[in-house]
């Protein structure tokens, strides 16, 4: 594949990545991660797009300031953001292998169970919900893509479409300030060197938030829950197969 190719699929898929953010809460590192690593490493991949990452989410958290649930935020997004940033801390020392696996059949669960109506009995409040925060994004910043995960625990709260996005955006942005310091300072210069291909993935992600924004909001209420549950089990389906394919070789 040339060079321009490659950095058409780029902002492509940093567009579409963006649109499925937009209406699911994750997306944007889930595919963009991957489609990166055909270049580069995964540990750079995850860092390079951690930027049109952060510039997507903060675009989206602006255009849903009002639709945050503050309580959703606080006793789930901040013990999220922690486990989050002790995952990138850990990243290098863990093997993924095993993680990807149990991350993907996690996604899968909560997908059947939403799908089910299972979900509707198991909601998070209290401790639970600080617990599930932390669980998640501990998670999430092993594996290097904690949208998935977020989201799928955020169905166990009981919130309008509107909130569930908007809530999942803010905890993103928080996330997103904890860990870029840790990216920063131990891949800098990898970063640095792939910036065109950061710059184009940026303006894929821009595009594809504004029109994903519109898509939001022609989506039923009753739809929505079950939509977000079929793109869990895309992904968790996906991430399964990569872990039992990597533990194969």
């Amino acid at each position: 594949m040339s060079a321009y190719v490659f950095e058409l699929v780029v902002a492509v898929v940093g567009a579409c990545a963006a649109a499925i953010a937009a209406v699911a809460g994750f997306g944007i590192g889930s595919l963009l991660t991957p489609t990166f690593a055909l270049r580069t490493s995964t540990n750079v991949a995850v860092a390079a797009v951690s930027v049109p990452h952060l510039i997507g989410t903060a675009l989206r958290f602006w255009s849903m300031r009002s639709n945050v649930d503050r309580r959703v935020v606080v006793t789930f997004g901040l013990t999220s953001a922690a486990g989050g940033l002790m995952g990138a801390l850990l990243q290098d020392l863990t093997s993924n292998r095993y993680l990807t696996i149990v991350f993907g059949l996690v996604l899968l669960f909560v997908a059947g169970s939403e799908l089910t109506g299972l979900s509707r009995r198991m909601r998070f409040r209290g401790p639970t919900a600080w617990i599930a925060g932390g669980v998640s994004g501990l998670l999430g910043g092993l594996i290097g893509n904690q949208g998935g995960i977020r989201s799928a625990a955020l169905l166990g709260f009981d919130v309008s479409k509107e909130s569930f996005v908007a809530s999942a955006t803010a905890i993103g942005l928080i996330v997103d300030g904890a860990r870029m310091p840790v990216y920063a300072w131990s891949l800098g210069g990898e970063m640095i060197a792939v910036w065109p291909l950061i710059a184009i993935a940026t303006a894929g992600v821009i595009a594809g938030t504004l029109f994903g924004r519109r898509l939001l909001d022609r989506i039923p209420d009753t739809h929505f829950r079950r939509i977000v549950a079929l793109l869990l089990a895309l992904l968790g389906g996906a991430m399964a197969a990569k872990g039992l394919t990597n533990s194969g070789g």
